[in-house]
């Protein structure tokens, strides 16, 4: 059997890329190298246009309670617990486990026939003239297009040479939860130097906490602990809170690629490029980046898939990750100059519906 379309990566970028290619009339095989669901390092908050997603790919009402929680603000504070509350546009955002999100959309998937394998490692794939050769699991599998959607350190990218130059400052960010009941229906960042430290309603009893920060140590180096000394307001309200998850870390964060597609191949989700998770962006560009190869999926593989077919994605996710780029860059620049953050965010204190005007006009 030749598939449509295979997919190197279950997580939820790649399973809306799969979901998405199903509603288009595609067949889709999946290969994941971990058990599905992949739980990773991720701050499982969700905007309102990844929302919209979610509902539109059935996917929300397939989220246990447990599992989930809405909020309607995102609030900054300071070092010395001051803030700034700014609500978001209707209907808010989701907080969401990341494996409870991956194993509904997994479900979602199989039921619409996408054949997925995991615990499935790809070893090598071939693009020809005719489509891709792809051994994983000591099976060959034949598709006519080949979508990377294997995370931050995609082996795809780096193998089809789309690695671009690295630059700006080496950001890291891990992630932990604990079993408590979210204090607010909102999302926190609290600002210290060099780091910023999140807090997401992720269900019930259940909130995250991520932290990012600069600089050329990782998690092994830095500790969860010693990050989260550096926000005493945050350490106080987490004091004897029960631990509910590993620390799972992420980074270096910042990847640039120079083009997302080759005859045959699409870049997706991290894998396609990412800046830093300031802004909390990452799923809900992942699902419209789905959303817009399935748009073009129809067309490129009835033209043989080749990169000129495929650049109508590529124009759109471009045009998406610029913007993103855009104000994950101001927000990462003015997270570097404490002083003018912290009289910003003294003057938005006074004037919250400047706040409020910015993320409705950004997120």
């Amino acid at each position: 059997m030749i598939w449509d379309v295979a997919i190197v990566g279950a997580g939820p970028a790649g399973l809306a890329a799969a979901l998405e290619a199903r509603g288009v009339g595609c067949s889709v095989v999946m290969l994941e190298r971990r058990g599905v669901p992949v739980d990773k390092a991720c701050g499982e908050g969700l905007m309102p246009a990844g929302l919209a997603a979610l509902e539109r790919l059935g996917i929300r009402a397939r989220i246990p309670a447990a599992d989930c929680a809405m909020f309607t603000t995102i609030r900054y504070v300071q070092e010395n617990g001051r803030f700034v509350d700014g609500r978001l546009p209707a209907p808010g955002g989701l907080g969401i486990r990341r494996v409870a999100l991956a194993r509904a959309m997994a479900g979602r998937a199989r039921e619409l026939g996408v054949h997925l394998i995991d615990d499935c490692e790809l070893r090598a794939h071939a693009i020809d003239d005719d489509g891709v050769t792809l051994l994983a699991g000591g099976r060959e599998l034949r598709a006519r297009l080949l979508v990377a959607a294997d995370g931050l350190h995609s082996p795809l990218r780096r193998a089809e040479r789309l690695e671009g130059p690295q630059s700006g400052p080496i950001r890291f960010g891990v992630r932990q939860h604990f079993a408590m009941a979210p204090w607010g229906h909102r999302v926190e960042v609290h600002f210290a130097a060099g780091a910023e430290a999140y807090v997401t309603p992720a269900g019930t009893r259940r909130i995250g906490v991520a932290f990012l920060w600069e600089g050329r140590k990782g998690l092994e180096k830095v500790g969860f602990g010693s990050l989260l000394e550096r926000f005493p307001v945050l350490a106080a309200q987490l004091k004897d809170a029960p631990v509910e998850s590993e620390p799972r870390g992420a980074g270096p964060l910042r990847h640039d690629v120079p083009r997302r597609v080759k005859d045959r191949f699409v870049l997706l989700g991290d894998a396609a490029g990412y800046v830093d998770a300031i802004t909390g962006e990452g799923l809900s560009l992942g699902f419209a980046a789905a959303a817009a190869l399935a748009a073009v999926l129809p067309n490129a593989l009835a033209t043989g898939a080749t990169a000129d077919s495929l650049q109508p994605y590529e124009l759109s996710v471009a045009r998406a990750f610029a913007a993103y780029s855009r104000r994950t860059g101001a927000l990462l620049w003015l997270a570097r100059r404490p002083r003018l953050r912290r009289m910003l965010i003294d003057r938005l204190s006074a004037h919250p519906s400047w706040f409020e005007w910015l993320l409705r006009n950004t997120l």
